[in-house]
């Protein structure tokens, strides 16, 4: 798989990482600038995504980005938010990141 695959869906999933942190800043959509910023961080990770797709199956290219994206934003919450993650909550974090490293270091599904 070339490098723009990755660089492209590691962008996609650093866009919806931000989109979601401004969905939080937006208040339920009430203030004008984090709205505005999410739905270009959305639609910058679906075209990112877009361009990973030409050489990653849908399926993996989805866990990866779900996967990595609900660690990133989960450490978000932790920090910018200072949201509460328990021991169960931890676990199942690690057992995302495990899940994706398997996909990466053992699937051969990884590319068409």
């Amino acid at each position: 798989m070339n490098p723009i695959t990755w660089a492209s869906l590691l962008g996609a999933i650093a866009f919806e990482v931000m989109g979601t942190t401004l969905l939080q800043a937006s208040q339920q959509f009430t203030r004008p600038w984090p709205t505005a910023g999410l739905a270009i961080c959305y639609g910058l990770a679906f075209y990112l995504l877009t361009i990973a797709l030409k050489q990653m199956p849908v399926g993996l290219a989805y866990a990866i980005w779900s996967g990595l994206g609900v660690v990133a934003i989960s450490i978000i919450g932790l920090v910018l938010f200072k949201q509460k993650l328990d021991g169960p909550a931890v676990l199942g974090l690690a057992l995302i990141v495990g899940g994706v490293v398997v996909i990466n270091l053992f699937s051969k599904s990884v590319s068409h």
